[in-house]
């Protein structure tokens, strides 16, 4: 996916951004294809991974409570097909080479799948949920509900529905304001959230990083985001 394109549709701001934005989200594109051509064959991949336990009605994690069952993401994938195993093979690659670029310390990729989960009601965009494929840092939710009430406190179920970005840099300062926020680990201080588009603008799904530190997400920091979310387009397509 083209830069214009994805700034044009992902609501990102741009009066901050430096000059030579698009040229530092260009070098991380070419970085990243690389490296992931030259990994992903030798990558392993996690077919389930651990989970925080829900609280009552399932509608936020227990911080530091894991469920003794495991998410098995290769069920709601269909299966470790060949298929299946290039996509989490290449998703994997990628959040390795943004973790060893970034200065963040949690990341996570979501793809949006039609497929509803036990009792979720339906909400804007039908049955639609978003499930983590790949990331790094401490265990979190599997799965984000892409209805209304749920985006009331989610960024990422936000920007699920709405394929527009969610940068918050102060995360103490957004909730001072009245901000609704989901916390999944009271250390992080900013969080950026980017949809990943297909080539007509509909939203394939997201990428979520949280840091531990306030104002990170600008300059070279958001460049490696959207080249990360740009180079996603054609991966989930």
């Amino acid at each position: 996916m083209s830069i214009a394109f994805f700034m044009a549709h992902s609501g990102i701001d741009h009066s901050q951004l430096p000059s030579d934005f698009a040229t530092q989200v260009s070098s991380y594109q070419e970085q990243l294809q690389q490296f992931i051509r030259s990994t992903e064959k030798d990558t392993q991949v996690q077919w389930q991974y651990q989970v925080p336990e829900l609280g009552e009605g399932g509608s936020c994690s227990l911080f530091d409570q894991l469920s003794a069952t495991p998410y098995d993401l290769a069920a709601r994938l269909g299966g470790q097909t060949p298929d299946n195993l290039r996509l989490l093979q290449q998703v994997t690659a990628l959040v390795k080479f943004y973790q060893q670029h970034s200065g963040s310390q949690w990341f996570g990729v979501y793809r949006k799948i039609n497929q509803k989960i036990d009792q979720t009601p339906t909400g804007s965009d039908g049955n639609a949920v978003l499930i983590k494929l790949a990331y790094f840092g401490a265990a979190s939710r599997a799965e984000f509900p892409l209805t209304p009430e749920f985006a009331a406190i989610s960024n990422n179920s936000t920007v699920g529905i709405s394929g527009k970005s969610r940068i918050i840099n102060n995360v103490s300062a957004y909730l001072a304001t009245g901000g609704e926020y989901y916390t999944c680990d009271p250390k992080v201080q900013a969080e950026a959230c980017l949809p990943i588009l297909a080539a007509d603008g509909h939203v394939l799904g997201i990428i979520d990083s949280e840091a531990f530190t306030q104002n990170i997400f600008n300059g070279a920091e958001l460049a490696l985001l959207v080249a990360v979310a740009t180079s996603l387009s054609s991966i989930l397509s």
